[in-house]
């Protein structure tokens, strides 16, 4: 009498009645899910096939997204344009603002809520530019897209906050302190927005820099090695583009922004190298 066989669990039977155990290896049990699909060969998990049309055509959503993040972050900040230009006012210490136009002031208030209305819209704008080129980007690389966005977010902020309490500082100082005893400091409110914005937003940009250097030696293009042989390079450069982006004239916040791009550079130089890239 033929005996009835039990598969057991981890085994399949086949149409001939043979037996199959599959094995499982302590290695794919120990793998966690990330590991599991570059393993199983669904490196991009989030992958479309999509004509150029349509990539062009999600571009334009997130743009439009953005644009609408950015308006409503800009209308809000209108409402509270007067607070906002106090803040920024209060660098210029002995200055006195004149409107030296109809309707300057309010130019200036619309300039001051775009600016400010872009800086709360970040996030969300980061976030669309994520959401669109993560398609691309393999499960291994993902590791790095939370805190390479996060030190970005962290870094942008400390060069504002450095900006306003430093740089604006020091180039105010020089120009109220330059001919102070021959002319009285009557300034343009619009004139003085525009310096103190684009300062404020140079400062910022410049504070990515171990950002990029990061992203370069994550992507092996360029090591920590050879970043280091270049430094002298790199100073030379640092202190031309303080010069050239700077709106002040002064060799004091040039050699502020200059200082403080040469220190970020061998911090990011630091950070690929723990990185072992």
């Amino acid at each position: 009498m033929a005996s009835l066989e039990t598969p057991e669990s981890g085994s399949n039977n086949n149409n001939n009645g043979v037996t199959v155990v599959e094995e499982t290896t302590p290695s794919e049990v120990s793998m966690n899910p990330e590991e599991q699909e570059i393993n199983s060969g669904d490196e991009f998990p989030d992958e479309v096939e999509m004509s150029l049309f349509d990539h062009l055509e999600e571009l334009r959503q997130r743009i439009f997204y953005s644009l609408i993040a950015v308006v409503i972050g800009a209308v809000g900040c209108f409402i509270f344009a007067n607070s906002i230009v106090e803040l920024l006012e209060k660098p210029a210490q002995g200055v006195k603002f004149l409107q030296l136009a109809p309707g300057e002031y309010f130019f200036v208030s619309i300039q001051v809520a775009g600016y400010s209305g872009l800086l709360l819209a970040s996030p969300f704008v980061l976030y669309q530019i994520v959401k669109f080129v993560l398609p691309g980007i393999s499960v291994q690389e993902r590791r790095f897209l939370g805190p390479i966005f996060f030190g970005s977010t962290i870094l942008f902020g400390v060069g504002l906050v450095f900006a306003y309490l430093a740089i604006v500082p020091a180039a105010l100082k020089f120009f109220i302190g330059y001919g102070g005893d021959v002319v009285e400091q009557l300034w343009s409110i619009e004139k003085y927005f525009s310096f103190v914005l684009k300062l404020l937003f140079v400062t910022a940009l410049s504070f990515q820099v171990p950002v990029i250097q990061i992203l370069l030696g994550l992507l092996g293009i360029v090591s920590s090695e050879k970043m280091f042989s270049g430094w002298k390079y790199v100073v030379l450069g640092a202190f031309v583009i303080g010069a050239v982006l700077t709106p002040s004239t002064d060799p004091l916040t040039q050699s502020l922004l200059g200082g403080s791009v040469v220190l970020l550079y061998f911090g990011g130089i630091g950070v690929v190298k723990v990185l072992g890239k």
